[in-house]
């Protein structure tokens, strides 16, 4: 069985987040977007828990979960996670990371959460809970919650809260968490960085590489995610994360009950850090123009933002494009509703988009189907030749983009003036 997974959001109750996060609508926007398994989030927040035990029921499947009225099999399994936010001094140096912690039970996620109130965190105040702990602790407060719990860094290349980030992050994973690195299985790549980028790292061959979404809201979800391909379950998940690694993938056996297929990724130049700068004066670098620059404003004299191309150049060992043995595939996506506006010259969420969108989820299933397996002949008889141009322009990766940097997103351009002119009028001309 081939599925996506996206264990990396959140709910209603995480600051900066839609009031619309409810487990109903993030069951149904997982389907939408094809997930099969998606995280809770927030598991350590109070109310939020106090839903999760009202409305969710075990799965068939071990660790599991699924909503108590569901009334078909394609119902979303989800998975006990949550985001820790640790800001703590080590080292002589402040350092601000994010965890993602995930649970295969109740019990264990309850257990987890009075762990953390027990050393002073405030988690009625956030659903991501802010603690004075170290990344390590946090680590063994969730293996004492439960053995086999999974402690990944999320967004592991982001500036200010990445565990291999610029502003306070580590230079290695062992020297963040010390003797328990062995027990930290993956990394997520986060939306300014993709695999190649990782496998730059000889260091990071040891672990797997996953990607999330980290949605503040469900439409945001499965703008990353991870794809398994076998057994469905809280420990065919984790297995294959152990042996996804590329240093670890020749010790897997030769059937394993599950595999790390591969991730679901942002183009990492429209992450909001992909390249460094200054938003406050509209400055974006490429590492050499930062050199050039001795890494300071132009306008303000402060130091720039160092972004995570940038970082990784500063840590990686190994030339760009060299692909470690083992290690799984990639695949980089732009989302539907963004195709179908670029391609109809229009807004996302507006009406025109919407009815598009509906329509080729009606004839597709799901977005993840549309984006990577649908047929462009078939896509453009559901839809219009131009949408279809543009998704076969996302999978080709024929594209223009302008590189995020110190928290602006960047901008994607699938079409570019001069198309526009050839194409006109646009939605009747065939272009495949």
């Amino acid at each position: 069985m081939v599925y996506y997974a996206d264990f990396h959001v959140h709910s209603r109750f995480a600051r900066a987040t839609s009031r619309y996060l409810t487990l109903p609508i993030l069951d149904e926007f997982a389907r939408k977007k094809g997930l099969t398994v998606l995280g809770t989030g927030d598991f350590t927040h109070p109310i939020w828990f106090s839903e999760i035990r009202q409305l969710l029921a075990p799965a068939p499947e071990p660790g599991l979960f699924i909503l108590k009225n569901a009334s078909d099999d394609s119902t979303t399994r989800f998975i006990l996670s949550v985001e820790i936010s640790s800001i703590y001094q080590q080292g002589g140096r402040g350092r601000r990371v994010h965890t993602l912690v995930l649970v295969p039970s109740l019990e264990a996620a309850s257990g987890f959460s009075s762990l953390l109130a027990t050393h002073g965190a405030k988690l009625a105040s956030d659903g991501r809970p802010i603690v004075g702990l170290s990344v390590k602790q946090v680590a063994e407060l969730a293996f004492i919650a439960h053995p086999e719990a999974l402690v990944i860094p999320a967004h592991a290349w982001t500036p200010w809260f990445g565990v291999l980030g610029s502003q306070s992050g580590f230079d290695s994973l062992e020297e963040c968490f010390e003797e328990l690195t062995p027990k930290i299985l993956a990394i997520e790549t986060g939306l300014s960085s993709d695999p190649p980028m990782n496998w730059r790292l000889s260091k990071l061959d040891q672990v797997a590489l996953m990607s999330s979404s980290d949605a503040h809201s469900a439409t945001k979800l499965a703008r990353e995610a991870t794809k398994f391909d076998g057994e469905l379950s809280y420990n065919g998940m984790a297995a294959a994360l152990q042996y996804g690694a590329p240093a670890r993938a020749k010790q897997q056996l030769a059937t394993p009950r599950t595999r790390l297929a591969g991730t679901i990724e942002f183009f990492p130049k429209e992450g909001k850090y992909h390249y460094d700068g200054h938003s406050a004066h509209r400055i974006r670098w490429d590492p050499q123009q930062t050199k050039q620059h001795k890494g300071l404003c132009p306008v303000c004299g402060r130091p720039v933002t160092v972004g995570v191309l940038s970082r990784v150049e500063t840590l990686a060992d190994r030339p760009a494009g060299q692909k470690p043995s083992g290690a799984p595939d990639y695949w980089s996506l732009v989302p539907l509703e963004e195709i179908i506006a670029e391609a109809l010259r229009v807004k996302p969420g507006t009406k025109k988009v919407t009815a598009q969108y509906d329509k080729l989820l009606q004839t597709f299933s799901d977005e993840l189907n549309v984006l990577l397996d649908a047929d462009l002949d078939s896509i453009k008889a559901a839809s219009s030749p131009i949408i279809a141009e543009a998704i076969k322009r996302v999978r080709t990766h024929q594209l223009q983009i302008e590189p995020g940097y110190d928290g602006e997103f960047g901008t994607v351009h699938i079409f570019s003036d001069k198309d526009w002119k050839n194409f006109a009028p646009a939605q009747q001309v065939t272009l495949l």
